[in-house]
């Protein structure tokens, strides 16, 4: 027996979602296709859109931001488990992977909760926080190009109202966070963030081993953007 985080074979990964995960069908058949298309490889794992709707109702969020939403599956994980009035901005550059995840939003309606924006994510959030909207958001997905995580990470931040959530993804990059090797832009600031997040006293953190690594950093109440 070990008191480290458990490595998963097949069989125990199996076991974990048949144990564990309540995958509504719209939410099984938006997979399916998604799987289908180049990039696939970019669709969280079922049992990590499960846990960040679960984070979502703890929580409580009424307003929710995700950076990097390709075929919507992660935004329709958050967007079901919000109120009826509840929101999510979701940005992205791709229109044609964001049409894919409106026809499986507007199935389960929820499409008028998710707000999606067009465009590079840092000029839609420069924009929000231009408009007022600091520190009026619950919980932020960052999903999106690795090279800017920095940037959407700062942003999310001053969006987040104290108390809030960022979950960042793909903090651990399928283990080329720990191969000195890999010195590529994305690696690169994969590492710097994680590094940053840790050392970031205006957070509490924890790096969760569910799907590619999902990094946790909930806003301190008393840190005003």
């Amino acid at each position: 027996m070990s008191n480290r985080s458990i490595d998963l074979s097949d069989a125990l990964y199996n076991y974990l979602l048949a144990t564990s995960l309540r995958e509504p069908e719209v939410m099984r058949r938006l997979r399916a296709e998604t799987a289908g298309l180049p990039g696939s490889m970019m669709q969280i794992a079922p049992e990590q859109g499960q846990f960040m709707a679960l984070l979502v109702q703890l929580m409580g969020a009424r307003r929710c931001l995700e950076i990097g939403t390709f075929t919507g599956y992660s935004a329709l994980a958050v967007a079901r488990a919000l109120p009826a009035d509840g929101r999510l901005v979701a940005c992205d550059v791709d229109a044609e992977t964001m049409a894919i995840g409106r026809r499986y939003w507007d199935e389960a309606g929820v499409a008028g909760k998710i707000d999606s924006r067009i465009g590079p994510a840092v000029e839609t959030l420069d924009e929000m926080l231009n408009a007022g909207e600091a520190e009026s958001y619950d919980f932020a997905f960052i999903d999106a190009d690795k090279s800017n995580y920095d940037d959407y990470y700062e942003r999310a931040l001053k969006l987040l109202r104290p108390g809030g959530l960022i979950a960042v993804d793909n903090v651990l990059w399928g283990g080329s966070v720990i191969d000195p090797g890999k010195k590529d832009p994305d690696t690169l600031a994969i590492r710097a963030l994680n590094e940053k997040i840790k050392e970031d006293d205006r957070v509490v953190c924890s790096l969760v081993p569910i799907g590619d690594g999902l990094m946790l950093a909930h806003k301190r109440t008393d840190y005003h953007s």
